[in-house]
C-alpha cells in the first residue's frame, strides 16, 4: 500500500468518526434525558455492557468497582442517574439488594446512537 492510499484510508477512517461525533452531538442536544457527567457516563458504560453481555449488576456490584471511584461517589452518582431518568433500581429476590438498570429511554438513547454511527459509516 502506498503512502498516498494509506494516508487516504486513514482520513476516511477519520472521516467517519469526526461524523460520528457530530451527530451524536445533536442526539445528545435534543435528548429528553438531563446530561451525565464523565463519571456517569462510565457508570452508563458499564451498565450497558453488563446489560449487553445478560449480566445483572447490583447496587453493591457498581460500589465494588475501584476504577470508578470510593463507593459513596458511586452511590451518589447512581442516584443522579436515577433522578436523570437513565437508570432504574430493580428489586432482586433479595430485599436489601437493588439491580441496576437502563430505563427505556436510556435504551432509545442507544438505539439513536447505533443509527448514528451506522449512518455516520455509510457517510449519509
Amino acid at each position: 500500500m502506498t503512502r498516498s492510499t494509506h494516508s487516504a484510508k486513514a482520513r476516511t477512517g477519520a472521516d467517519i468518526y469526526l461524523r460520528f461525533l457530530q451527530l451524536s452531538d445533536a442526539i445528545r442536544g435534543v435528548s429528553s434525558l438531563p446530561p451525565l457527567d464523565p463519571l456517569e457516563e462510565q457508570i452508563l458504560a458499564w451498565v450497558a455492557r453488563a446489560t449487553r453481555a445478560g449480566e445483572r449488576l447490583s447496587v453493591r456490584d457498581m460500589m465494588a468497582k475501584e476504577e470508578l471511584g470510593a463507593p459513596a461517589t458511586i452511590h451518589g452518582r447512581l442516584k443522579s442517574m436515577r433522578e436523570k431518568g437513565w437508570i432504574r433500581l430493580a428489586d432482586t429476590e433479595d430485599a436489601r439488594r437493588k439491580q441496576v438498570e437502563l430505563t427505556d429511554d436510556a435504551l432509545r438513547y442507544f438505539a439513536q446512537l447505533s443509527r448514528a454511527l451506522v449512518k455516520a459509516a455509510k457517510g449519509a
